[in-house]
């Protein structure tokens, strides 16, 4: 597993998301300023989000997001897994995104990138956004 800006950007966009809650519905600007993080590029995350159905949207001067569901029923291994994919550090011993690599051939190898593949899935699964607020 490699965590790309996609993942990176997504998460910290969800924790001031989550902390500002109170706040109501937060600007892209806001969350831009805070973890300097291009406009334009936290836009295009923001919307996927919305679109997976992990925040809502508003328009208008009012307007900007908040969470579709309370921090707790978000689980980072969630939002990794849309931004970049497998948690496995290989995709022949990801349970998502598996497909053959050459790596299968060797056995041994594989049953230390299964390890690793439960030892992250197992992190990441437990922890919710929550944990990081």
């Amino acid at each position: 597993m490699r965590l790309t800006t996609k993942s990176e950007y997504s998460i910290l966009a969800l924790i001031y998301i989550a902390r500002h809650k109170k706040v109501g519905f937060v600007k892209i600007g806001a969350i831009s300023s805070k973890y300097d993080i291009p406009h334009k590029y936290l836009e295009h995350l923001l919307l996927v989000l919305k679109q997976n159905r992990f925040l809502k949207a508003r328009r208008g001067a009012a307007g900007g997001y908040i969470l579709a569901l309370p921090p707790r029923k978000i689980r980072i291994a969630d939002i990794i897994r849309l931004m970049d994919g497998a948690l496995a550090p290989t995709e022949s011993v990801s349970t998502y995104f598996f497909s053959h690599t050459p790596l299968e051939k060797e056995k041994k190898i594989m049953f230390v990138f299964k390890e690793i593949r439960d030892y992250i899935s197992k992190k990441m699964e437990k922890l919710k956004l929550s944990d990081l607020v």
